[in-house]
């Protein structure tokens, strides 16, 4: 299989696992949107989901497909969450995530959820985490951004401001900048983790760290199944 019909055969498996009644959080990027459009599938034969979406693009085709949407207000307890991953971290199955731009919201709709699951291909899953090569998606508030960035240096972070197809700083839909980063110096995703929290001007960052309770993986003519152990 090719790793299209890869990502097709996760988020097919993920929307099977759905059932009536559920608070279902809809994640963003391009295999995200693959388990939308099974979701949406299921929705059209029968099944009565609520759904809270990760960005404005999730949501404009989750209503394309006729899913019922709500808000983190209106529903703070989400039952599932399917969303993709820019990096699987095999055994603790943390993450990298954020390469399409909607880290924010992904993150807050991941902290509600009772379970994360995480669809990909094979080609996202990795021994450790690479932090040193990037890129490490930190999401910056615009005012006083060039501070924020000198903060980030003096962690001896390189990196680069994200821009869009116009050449443009890619904006968020909270409305910040991405610096695309990387570690070269060594240390643990757990400790980098901790440092970024603690940077001023720092809205969040793409390590999900023991967030996922399931992964699902596309790969040959299978889908394999990963379960977080703790």
């Amino acid at each position: 299989m090719d790793p299209d019909s890869e990502k097709q055969a996760a988020a097919e498996a993920a929307a099977e696992h759905l059932h009536s009644g559920m608070i279902v959080g809809l994640g963003s990027g391009s295999t995200a949107s693959l388990a939308v459009r099974a979701v949406g599938r299921r929705v059209a034969a029968g099944l009565d989901i609520v759904g809270i979406p990760t960005s404005e693009r999730t949501a404009q085709l989750a209503r394309g497909l006729g899913i019922r949407l709500s808000t983190l207000d209106e529903h703070p307890a989400i039952d599932v969450t399917i969303d993709g991953a820019d990096e699987v971290e095999q055994g603790t199955l943390n993450l990298v995530k954020g390469l399409g731009g909607a880290l924010l919201r992904e993150k807050i709709v991941a902290a509600a959820t009772k379970r994360l699951v995480i669809v990909v291909d094979e080609s996202k899953l990795v021994e450790r985490l690479r932090l040193r090569e990037g890129p490490i998606p930190v999401e910056v508030i615009q005012f006083g951004q060039e501070t924020t960035a000198a903060r980030l240096r003096a962690l001896g972070a390189g990196f680069t401001l994200r821009t869009g197809p116009d050449g443009r700083p890619f904006v968020t839909d909270g409305g910040n900048f991405i610096l695309d980063s990387r570690f070269p110096e060594a240390r643990s995703a757990a400790e980098l983790e901790r440092q970024l929290d603690g940077v001023v001007g720092v809205v969040e960052h793409g390590l999900f760290l023991g967030m996922t309770a399931q992964v699902i993986i596309g790969r040959g003519g299978r889908v394999d199944y990963w379960e977080r152990s703790s």
